[in-house]
This record gives structure tokens, C-alpha cells and sequence, in this order.
């Protein structure tokens, strides 16, 4: 028995050591939050526990006040003023500007009662209050004393705030949904500081950084409004409104206000929306969470009132398959709100202005790689908005398949409508690709290392967040096989779930997946603007065999499939890894494959020798898969007419 307890503890050992062991800051908010509907205005009080979990003594802590940026001449009222000034051609032809539609000048133009903000009345570190100075949307404390390592301290603040008008995210009366609060960013918010030190990053457009931790949220509002959000709901059955137990009787207590009370466990963030006229839909999932669905009742409009109910539905069917395919989802309730000016994901509960499916989709996707991964998106934007794209066009096809009846279980029929199999293109990222080759030839592209603010153009973060980060995904199975690359994907979340991530841990676990080097592809793809470009050169026979050379006319180097088709009919494909991977991937399917020696970076050309006749070969395509980003396809296909 000893040593079967002594094995035991080993194992645990080797578990906790194999896991990383990045320290994490920790938080709990406590808030009780009054809301005067009449003003738009509330006041607050904030308990926020914190814990030093690094090796370093804080001398100071930076706060976010987001709504300070809806007020003329902030930093996001100038700065999307400004990029208005570059003109693109639109789809119509016309010149618009690059601002982003739903901010463009607007902010310049709110009256002192439309403006946003959040003032800070008091706040104290252990009782004592301390001197602090607002820059904007960030607030700087310097602290009396000291916040020693693997220490815990208490922040004592009372605040009040002003809803602005609704411009970005956030705010009061959308004339595009008439939803009455969207309370996204609302309340003062603990800056992250990590391994790299602290983030107090303005708000200016995007994206945003947070610390793990519990939210207990007391919202005191006018009792005719319905309210959804973060976590979970704790006095359900005073309060009502579709959130109480089935067959309760709801006694909401005397006045003309009810205190809505929140719990929210291990989140970096928490949202709600209000609206008196909000109708609230639930779908419970077996053994899975409960979706919430509130959206602004329309009782003119019996399609609305089905697009939101199938966007509940289709959160029960496929949840499955994201668990299977991305990770589990550990909460017990996940809400759809109508509000906001589009989509943006939040903890446990997203915005979205309308019931479109693939917008749900694609926020909902967030909670796997900015709600539960959280890379810090000012510097890793590709990693959220990428990866949450990729798999977004995953989840569109799985239940668009699913809802045809074209498929019974978790796998999705591939273009050659084989069930997991390599698709003859792209698998449904077509809009991915064609967005990174938009940026390509636009002249516009930056790097992604690049700070999301500081793209020197709209056009070129959308691109190169979204379209290019979701190609990295889908060229990665390309490399190393597609079934590697979903373990790879299984794996990170795993490794790397509430640990903020970076791009090499990133990299890291793929290549302890495939067993090949790769941080080649990360420098190359995420660090660079340079393009993949393979063409066939020339081929010829000798002693029998033929010989096809191929070149390399783009500047980073990839490993090459080849595909030969013969006049019998039979095929092959010729793999060519390059040198600097150190290894190769699997065969991928049916077709049997020749690895040939791997290609060096540093030469133009290569030559490969196929054991057959010239006039034997019926055809050649470089990469027929289509998952490589080539940017010139039209040279990587031969056909041969003899």
C-alpha cells in the first residue's frame, strides 16, 4: 500500500510539473451598483480583493476607466477622426473613409448629457486612502505602501458613472436595436500585470486585457427592467422573469427598484444589458449548461421572433462539437444578449445586435480563446480573433451539415464529402484566405507582432487579426496534417486554459504534438509581411524517370505537396519537407506518398525525381489541397495534353 501511495504522489508531481507554471495575478470584485434609469446614471461601490501572485513588490496599480474615451477629443474620438482622413474605394466605388462606421466622428458631437464617463470618488488601500491621478481611461494610484509579493491587499472605491450615448460596445438607446443599457467595460477595472509587468492600456479601440478572478455583482435597477449577463443569478426566484425554478411562485419584494444579485466564478471580466422589453428564452443542454437567450421583443415581427429562438436551438446542437474539437466549456450558463453595436464576447455571455447565426458563433467561440485562453489581444489579436474565426467557420459548417441531415455525428464532411478527411480546399475558411490575400495586395499589411492599436489602418488590423490569424490555423494542418493540428488545438487548450498564453507557448505545444520544428512558421507568418509564392519551373525525362523542378519565387519558405496524376489513372504525392522543420507530417489520406529530401531555404530551386516516364504524367499541382497561402495560384498547376 505505501508504495502504491508513493506512485500516486509521483504521478501527481509529474502532472503538476508538466504543467506551465506562470503565475497569474488573482481578483474579487464585490459591487453593489445603483442605476437611476431617468439620469442614465449610476453610482457604485467596489470591494476589490487583489493578490500579488508575482515575485515583484507593486509600488503602484493602474486602473481602466473605459467611458472616459466617449467624450470629444479623446483618444478614440481622435484617433478615428484621423484615420477617417485615409479613402478607400468601397464595394459600390466610392470613396469612404477608414474609421471604423460605428465611431467615425461621433464622439466630438455628444452633448454633456450623451457623453460617457467614470469618476472615482474615494479609494483606499486597506482602509487608507490614496493619491491617484487620472490619465483618461486609466487611472494611476501610487500607493502609500507597498503591495509586497504573494501578498493580498483590499481596494476600497466609491465611484459613479454616466451611460454614454451608444457609439462603441457600450452605452444607452442603439437606434439599431432600441435596447435601452449595453453595459459592456462599465465599471472601474484592475489593469493586468503579468510576466512582461503591468498593461494599462488606453482605450482607444481595441482589444482588451484582463485578470482572472470572482465577481459578485449587486444591480439595483428599476423593476420593470429584465436584465441578462455574466454568471449566474442568485435571488432567480425574487427576482423572475424566466430565470426562476420551474413552478416557483416569484414574490419580488415591495418599491419600485429589484436588486439583481450576480456570482461569477474564475472570469476576467462581466457584462449585462437591460431593457424593459427584453424576452428571455432558455435552453438547458444534458449535462451542459444553460443557454440564455434576451432580445428586444418585436411583437410586429413574428421572424425576428424566430431567429432568436433558433439561435437557442443551435446552441444546443453544437456545443457537442465544439467540446469535442476545441475544449470543454466549465460554466453553467452561457447568455445570447441583444445590445452592443455588432458582436463582442464577453464572460459567460456575449452582445450581439442582431440573431445572426454565425455572429453567435463566432462570439461564442470567444469563450474558448479570449474568455478561457485570454492572450493578451493588444499584442496577440491574431490569437483571439483568428483562431475564434477558424473556428467559427468550423461550427458554421458543422451545423449547416447537421441541420440538412447530412451528417448524424460529430464530424464534418469534408468538400469531397468524406467524413475527416483532407477537403480539396480550404476547410471552410474560404473568406479567411480571400481576406489575406485582399491584404496582400492592398500594400497595407504590417505584421502581426504589431500592436492592435497602432495599425496604421483599420483595414489592415480587420485583415490581418482576423483573416490571417484564422490562415495560420488552416495552413498549420497543411504542415503538419490537419489531424495534428485539431490535437494541437485540443492540447493548447489544455495546457494553456486561464493562463494567458503567448505566441510561443502557442508554437510550442504544436511542436510537441508533430514532433517538428516550428518556430520557423511562427517568425516568418506572425513577424513578417512576406508571402508564400511556389511555381512549377520545368520538368524533363532522363534515363526513364522524370525530373520536375520547382521554384520558390515568394520569400518564406514552406514544405510543398505535389500531386501527380497518371494516364493510367493512379496517383501519388511527392512530399518535400523543408529542412529547417527537422521532421515531417503524416500520410493524410489514401494516396500514397513519396517523401523526397527536404528542401533548404536558401535555394531557389528544387528537383525531385518521379519514377515514370514523362509522357506518362497527366498532371502536376503544387499544394491541391489549397490550405498553403500561395498568392499566386495560377502557377502551381501543369496539365499536360499529349
Amino acid at each position: 500500500m505505501r508504495i502504491f501511495a508513493t506512485l500516486i504522489i509521483c504521478l501527481i508531481s509529474i502532472s503538476v510539473f508538466a504543467q506551465p507554471d506562470r503565475w497569474q495575478q488573482k481578483v474579487k470584485y464585490i459591487m453593489d451598483i445603483n442605476m437611476d434609469v431617468q439620469t442614465n446614471k449610476f453610482s457604485g461601490k467596489q470591494k476589490l480583493e487583489y493578490w500579488n501572485n508575482s515575485p515583484d513588490t507593486l509600488h503602484k496599480v493602474f486602473y481602466h476607466l473605459y467611458w472616459n474615451a466617449f467624450q470629444p477629443n479623446s483618444m478614440m474620438d481622435a484617433r478615428s477622426r484621423e484615420l477617417g482622413k485615409t479613402q478607400f474605394r468601397g464595394r459600390d466605388g466610392k470613396p469612404v473613409g477608414d474609421w471604423d462606421p460605428r465611431v467615425k466622428d461621433r464622439i466630438q458631437n455628444l452633448k454633456p448629457e450623451e457623453i460617457g464617463y467614470q469618476k472615482i470618488n474615494t479609494l483606499k488601500l486597506n482602509g487608507v486612502d490614496q493619491q491617484f491621478k487620472v490619465y483618461e481611461t486609466i487611472l494611476e494610484v501610487n500607493l502609500s505602501k507597498p503591495v509586497l509579493p504573494k501578498s493580498k491587499v483590499v481596494f476600497d472605491m466609491d465611484f459613479e458613472a454616466q451611460v454614454p450615448l451608444q457609439v462603441r460596445r457600450s452605452g444607452r438607446d442603439n437606434p439599431n436595436t432600441g435596447v435601452r443599457y449595453s453595459m459592456s467595460q462599465w465599471y472601474p477595472k484592475m489593469c493586468e500585470y503579468d510576466y512582461e509587468g503591468w498593461h494599462p492600456t488606453p482605450y482607444v479601440a481595441r482589444e482588451f486585457y484582463g485578470i482572472w478572478g470572482d465577481f459578485d455583482v449587486n444591480i439595483t435597477i428599476d423593476k420593470n427592467y429584465i436584465i441578462g449577463g455574466s454568471g449566474y443569478l442568485q435571488n432567480a426566484n425574487q427576482i423572475g422573469y424566466g430565470y426562476e425554478s420551474a413552478g416557483t411562485k416569484v414574490t419580488r419584494p415591495p418599491g419600485n427598484t429589484l436588486t439583481w444579485k450576480f456570482s461569477a466564478p474564475n472570469v476576467h471580466d462581466f457584462v449585462w444589458a437591460a431593457d424593459p422589453e427584453f424576452k428571455h428564452l432558455t435552453r438547458n443542454i444534458p449535462n451542459g449548461p444553460v443557454i440564455h437567450v434576451l432580445y428586444k421583443y418585436k411583437p410586429d415581427n413574428a421572424g425576428n421572433d424566430a431567429a432568436w429562438k433558433e439561435v437557442a436551438d443551435a446552441a444546443v446542437t453544437v456545443l457537442p462539437f465544439i467540446e469535442k474539437h476545441f475544449g470543454e466549456y466549465p460554466y453553467k450558463q452561457y447568455s445570447f444578449i441583444h445590445g452592443g453595436d455588432g458582436g463582442m464576447e464577453y464572460p459567460m455571455a456575449t452582445l450581439i445586435n442582431g440573431p445572426s447565426l454565425g455572429t453567435a458563433f463566432h462570439e461564442w467561440m470567444h469563450s474558448w480563446y479570449q474568455m478561457m485562453l485570454a492572450t493578451n489581444e493588444s499584442l496577440y489579436a491574431w490569437m483571439d480573433e483568428g483562431f475564434t474565426s477558424y473556428a467559427e467557420g468550423l461550427v458554421s459548417a458543422f451545423y449547416k451539415q447537421k441541420k440538412a441531415g447530412l451528417i448524424s455525428g460529430l464530424e464534418l464532411l469534408t468538400d469531397s464529402g468524406k467524413a475527416g478527411q483532407p477537403a480539396d480546399l480550404p476547410l471552410y475558411q474560404d473568406d479567411s484566405y480571400a481576406g489575406y490575400f485582399n491584404l496582400t495586395r492592398s500594400g497595407l499589411e504590417e505584421p502581426l507582432t504589431t500592436h492592435a492599436d497602432h495599425f496604421n489602418t483599420n483595414y489592415a488590423y480587420s485583415n490581418a487579426a482576423y483573416s490571417k490569424g484564422a490562415v495560420f490555423l488552416a495552413q498549420l494542418g497543411y504542415i503538419i496534417s490537419d489531424s495534428l493540428r485539431n490535437k494541437t488545438l485540443l492540447e493548447y487548450y489544455k495546457t494553456w486554459r486561464f493562463k494567458h498564453p503567448n505566441a510561443g507557448d502557442f508554437i510550442r505545444v504544436a511542436e510537441k504534438v508533430s514532433g517538428v520544428q516550428l518556430d520557423w512558421y511562427k517568425e516568418y507568418w506572425v513577424n513578417t509581411t512576406k508571402t508564400i509564392d511556389y511555381a512549377i519551373d520545368s520538368l524533363w525525362e532522363q534515363n526513364g524517370k522524370t525530373n520536375i523542378r520547382l521554384k520558390m519565387i515568394g520569400q518564406m519558405p514552406m514544405p510543398v505537396d505535389v500531386a501527380l496524376q497518371f494516364k493510367d489513372g493512379s496517383k501519388e504525392m511527392a512530399y518535400i519537407p523543408q529542412l529547417i522543420m527537422f521532421g515531417k507530417k503524416p500520410q493524410e489520406d489514401a494516396t500514397p506518398m513519396v517523401v523526397h529530401e527536404p528542401w533548404k531555404w536558401t535555394h531557389p530551386t528544387y528537383t525531385f525525381e518521379v519514377n515514370q516516364r514523362l509522357m506518362n504524367i497527366k498532371s502536376i499541382e503544387i499544394d491541391p489541397t489549397q490550405r498553403m497561402a500561395d498568392i499566386n495560384r495560377k502557377n502551381n498547376k501543369l496539365e499536360l495534353n499529349w
